[in-house]
């Protein structure tokens, strides 16, 4: 097995892609919009994945809600940005956390209907004054605590509905001033300044997966971005924040990375992470990572196994009521 998650082109496999992903047997998939047509078409792809190889496996997506959404309307209901919850908590601090966590017991349900297993949410990223607008509403709130608190109720419902969640960026995304996906952000923080974006980290460390920041703070490593760095995964990730679970990286695709994505890949378990993902289902690109790196290290994939025995079996819950129930808490606050 190899220490990849992987994107696919479209709504079904196709030859070359069935031919390749048994060959690599890369550790899971990630799905986006262009995979995600209607309910029987997703169950289908997400079956004929498992399929490849036999076993059950991690197929994630972005399902936050508000702008970050791959399943839409018609087929899919709408979900809240994560500034809906922050707001409320301004108010009402226990109807928040309880709204948070019927959302994501909402957004799990949701997704195990159609095979499903992992939402890479909650983002716990705190936002800093004039930062670039990627993170924005995306974020629960601007006080540590506030997001802390409800990225710990994010997690729960997504646990209660069986679904692994995954936090990120770690350790912060809250202070960049340019978009990741297009230009390499620079934080000149002070290591006391980041400590306010690292509580949320800190706070929610026992989650099952986390995702890196591809961001560099030069108070802790001038050089390389937290997806690149030895120093930001051992002495920050897994040292002071006490991040034990299996750790990915951002998409290798983003252009705040450099270099070929073979030297992308395996820049990422060098420093520390367990996976590297790669999202757009290119093949030349993913033939280029695959060439590149080694298969999973034995830790990798004890982390990855128990972040996948994280998530409950959920019980038989009717989705509509508990969105109403949300909608309920967001509407009386």
């Amino acid at each position: 097995m190899l220490p990849l998650f992987l994107g696919l082109s479209g709504p079904v496999l196709t030859a070359a892609e069935r031919s390749f992903f048994r060959s690599a047997n890369p550790a899971g998939y990630i799905l986006f919009k262009r995979n995600c047509i209607d309910p029987d078409q997703l169950l289908a792809l997400t079956d004929a994945l498992r399929m490849l190889v036999g076993r059950d496996l991690p197929i994630l997506i972005d399902q936050e809600g508000g702008r970050v959404a791959r399943l839409q309307q018609p087929h899919w209901p709408v979900f809240p940005p994560a500034a809906r919850f922050g707001a409320l908590y301004d108010r009402a601090p226990v109807t928040a956390i309880e709204a948070a966590r019927l959302n994501a017991l909402a957004l799990a349900l949701t997704l195990r209907d159609v095979g499903i297993t992992v939402d890479c949410a909650p983002l716990v990223d705190v936002p800093a004054p004039g930062s670039h607008a990627i993170i924005g509403d995306r974020a629960f709130a601007a006080d540590p605590m506030w997001v802390s608190a409800l990225g710990k109720a994010t997690l729960d419902g997504l646990q209660a509905g069986g679904i692994v969640g995954v936090v990120k960026h770690v350790p912060g995304h809250g202070r960049a001033m340019v978009d990741s996906h297009f230009a390499l952000p620079v934080v000149t923080a002070s290591r006391a300044e980041l400590a306010g974006d690292f509580e949320p980290f800190r706070t929610l460390n026992d989650a099952p997966m986390a995702m890196t920041a591809h961001v560099v703070y030069t108070a802790i490593d001038e050089q390389a971005c937290a997806t690149l760095s030895p120093k930001v995964i051992a002495d920050v990730i897994r040292g002071e924040i006490g991040f034990e679970g299996l750790l990915m990286s951002d998409d290798l695709g983003m252009q705040a990375l450099g270099g070929s994505f073979g030297d992308r890949a395996r820049g990422s378990l060098v420093a520390g992470c367990d996976i590297a993902l790669h999202c757009s289902g290119d093949m030349a690109e993913m033939q280029a990572i695959v060439a590149a790196v080694p298969p999973v290290t034995v830790a990798a994939e004890q982390r990855l196994a128990a972040a996948m025995l994280w998530a409950n079996t959920p019980k038989t819950v009717d989705i509509a009521t508990v969105i109403a129930q949300r909608d309920d808490l967001l509407a009386a606050a």
